[in-house]
């Protein structure tokens, strides 16, 4: 068998094992712990509004599931689910969405990719603090970004990649005012009632999440600009950025209640979703 042979012949294993059955029902307990994340940094978003403690994040997310009865199996859980679905969308932006056509094919390859790469990221802190140890924390995250600042030309490769979340924040708002996602799902076994508030949900939620992120991707061009990379440490500083803003708290309790319709969407995503 010849070299490139053995390589199709490895290709075609790894598509089979993406695309089999357990790998995908295991990635829809991710799509759905996906969502139950989100609808706890909702929760959290709302404490902040309301003068509580509490950080609005995943890593904040991953904790308070861990502070629960039985939550670090939950996590060990949660984990796998990721994991699988991290696998699973990988695979579908190598070779997945063949039912489209030309640049819709190639935009939802670059979703998929990037999914597997969200899911990937959460699926390793999910792990670790099931593991003992913590999630990313904001100290982790500034170091990072000071050491980018660092390097020849940090300062533009930070605001480039502001820039960058910027760029998919506005995607992500867009697909939701657009009813984009919809392609995502297999409505056809559900009723009326389902398929609109499937609809409903992502109508609300994919923009919600779309702010959230630009706040973020706006915070980590101002840690350029200043060279301060505390103002860059993800969603929990990015939201309470907005809280501290005129009407800031009344901003913050709509973006909570979006991330709460998100993490919903995702539910029915779990359900829903093509494949």
């Amino acid at each position: 068998m010849s070299t490139g042979q053995q390589a199709r012949q490895a290709q075609r294993a790894a598509r089979e094992a993406a695309d089999s059955g357990p790998v995908r029902t295991l990635g829809r307990v991710g799509l759905a712990a996906y969502g139950v994340v989100h609808l706890l940094i909702a929760w959290l978003a709302l404490r902040i509004a309301t003068g509580g403690g509490g950080k609005a994040s995943k890593s904040g997310a991953l904790r308070t599931i861990a502070e629960q009865p039985a939550g670090r199996l939950l996590l060990w859980v949660i984990a796998a689910g990721l994991a699988a679905l991290a696998l699973w969308q990988a695979a579908e932006a190598a070779w997945g969405h063949r039912h489209r056509q030309g640049r819709r094919r190639s935009v939802q390859r670059l979703v998929s990719a990037g999914e597997a790469l969200l899911a990937g990221v959460l699926a390793f802190s999910a792990a670790r603090v099931a593991a003992g140890g913590s999630a990313d924390t904001a100290d982790e995250k500034a170091g990072l970004v000071d050491a980018a600042l660092e390097l020849p030309g940090g300062q533009l490769l930070v605001a480039a990649a502001g820039l960058a979340v910027v760029g998919v924040s506005v995607y992500l708002v867009w697909r939701g005012v657009t009813k984009r996602f919809v392609d995502d799902l297999d409505l056809a076994g559900a009723d009326r009632r389902g398929r609109q508030l499937a609809v409903r949900l992502g109508q609300v939620g994919w923009p919600a999440l779309g702010v959230a992120y630009g706040i973020v991707g706006l915070l980590v061009v101002a840690a350029a600009v200043t060279y301060d990379p505390k103002k860059a440490t993800g969603t929990d500083t990015a939201l309470k950025t907005l809280a501290g803003q005129p009407y800031g708290v009344v901003l913050l309790l709509a973006v909570a209640a979006g991330l709460a319709c998100f993490g919903l969407y995702c539910l029915l995503d779990a359900r829903y979703r093509r494949g």
